[in-house]
């Protein structure tokens, strides 16, 4: 089993952006990291899910890579921003061992809930990762391993 688990791309700044955070979008280098992914990701692995946070910037991330593979992009509340780190690891162990998933999991998330959900797993599936593990926005871990835990992590910084 494959985990993607990316950190949005670059957004505009919260301090130039007055409508709700959820809206706001990626910035121009935020949208060429996204399409980087497609080469970064979608060249490398094979994805058969994406799920991304409800925040259009997470949306945005995964749209190309989406979009390139011919694949539905799902959204689930549980990805969003202060989130339980919990129910992040559970959406992963489960989204990445449903029958049949042999292709990889990505899921797209935010800088404040990718480090609690890699301390979770380093912590529960003994990865070593170290304190303060990088987390640079559009850069991706990742997680392989099989019955439900992960054996290795490896972190693939942003295009």
């Amino acid at each position: 089993m494959t985990l993607l688990l990316v950190r949005h791309a670059e957004a505009l700044a919260r301090s130039s952006w007055s409508e709700p955070d959820e809206l706001r979008p990626l910035s121009p280098k935020g949208r060429r990291q996204a399409s980087g992914l497609v080469h970064v990701l979608g060249d490398r692995f094979p994805v058969g899910r994406l799920v991304s946070s409800p925040s259009l910037r997470c949306i945005e991330t995964l749209s190309p890579l989406a979009a390139t593979l011919g694949l539905s992009l799902e959204v689930s509340a549980t990805l969003a921003e202060g989130r339980d780190p919990d129910e992040a690891v559970e959406l992963a162990r489960s989204g990445a061992t449903l029958p049949g998933a042999e292709e990889a999991l990505v899921l797209c998330t935010h800088g404040d809930l990718i480090p609690k959900v890699l301390e979770v797993l380093d912590s529960s599936d003994g990865l070593g990762l170290g304190r303060s593990p990088r987390c640079q926005k559009g850069s991706t871990w990742v997680f392989e391993g099989k019955e439900g835990r992960f054996a290795t992590a490896t972190y693939v910084p942003p295009p």
